[in-house]
């Protein structure tokens, strides 16, 4: 998620942070470093200046982490990553946190997106022509368990049904395997130098290709123009036929509805913050489109 707003907060709090950091920096002066908290909606991020190295350490033991999550599995895929050019390096971790290289750039603005629609296809195209990395997502099981921390109260017929339709029908065939983000928005891209990295890897796993390129149409509300750009581009670097991307891309669409609305329902239940709400009343509605 985007890590924007700052706060200055104590090193002193946490040993366990302290005691990573000496492990992978032995020779840091950590008194000397900087420590500043990242908003964001993943919470509990922490950029760490020393006066040799810039780090970002995401906490793993925040409780409850949002399903899907788990910091062991975000920390091996980026150390598969590690050669990639699109990922942070992954430093370190230990039960509490997870330690990775500062990504130096720009995040990119929501505005700017439509400018950097190829860029970010030959991003994308370079993550999903990297090896799997052994951490097969299956959306059906994730469904699931949205619906079985959600509030009793919350759990209309609605979203009974699109679960036991998509149950039904079982999760498309892939057309290509490969490790994917599953969160790329403007908030998680960096502009570094001109060329386009990927922060806030907590959703990564290997999955269909077009699954992604569905995920990013649909949570960045991208216009059928903007689509056919960033389909055109990405199967020209992947030597994919664009029609079949395309109707693989709309196989994945009725998923991705129900896991954004399960993930807005989820985060407002914990949060009571009422745009989470707003946005999953939202989705809701499209669900009730879908099962109609």
């Amino acid at each position: 998620m985007k890590l924007s707003g700052q706060a200055a907060v104590p090193f002193s709090t946490d040993p366990a942070l302290g005691q990573l950091i000496r492990q992978h920096f032995p020779a840091a002066d950590i008194a000397a470093g900087c420590f500043t908290a990242q908003s964001g909606l993943s919470g509990g991020s922490v950029r760490i200046a020393l006066p040799d190295v810039t780090l970002l350490a995401r906490r793993a033991d925040v409780t409850p982490l949002m399903p899907g999550v788990c910091r062991r599995r975000e920390y091996r895929i980026l150390r598969k990553l590690a050669a990639s050019g699109v990922a942070p390096q992954a430093v370190g971790r230990n039960p509490h946190w997870l330690l990775l290289g500062w990504q130096v750039g720009q995040v990119l603005h929501p505005d700017a997106l439509n400018d950097w629609l190829e860029p970010l296809a030959a991003t994308v195209a370079r993550l999903h022509q990297q090896p799997p990395c052994g951490y097969r997502l299956t959306l059906l099981p994730l469904l699931q368990c949205y619906w079985q921390r959600s509030q009793p109260a919350r759990r209309t017929l609605t979203w009974l049904r699109a679960l036991r339709r998509l149950a039904r029908q079982g999760e498309p065939r892939p057309l290509r395997l490969a490790p994917l983000h599953m969160d790329i928005h403007s908030g998680n891209l960096i502009n570094a130098g001109g060329r386009l990295r990927l922060i806030d890897w907590e959703y990564a796993s290997d999955g269909d290709v077009a699954l992604e390129l569905a995920a990013i149409i649909s949570g960045n509300g991208l216009d059928i123009g903007q689509q056919q750009r960033l389909i055109t581009a990405y199967a020209g670097q992947q030597q994919l036929q664009p029609d079949a991307l395309i109707q693989q891309i709309h196989r994945w669409l009725p998923w991705l509805t129900l896991l954004a609305s399960c993930w807005y329902e989820l985060r407002w239940q914990q949060s009571g913050e009422t745009n989470f709400l707003a946005l999953a009343e939202q989705g809701w509605r499209q669900v009730k489109h879908n099962v109609a």
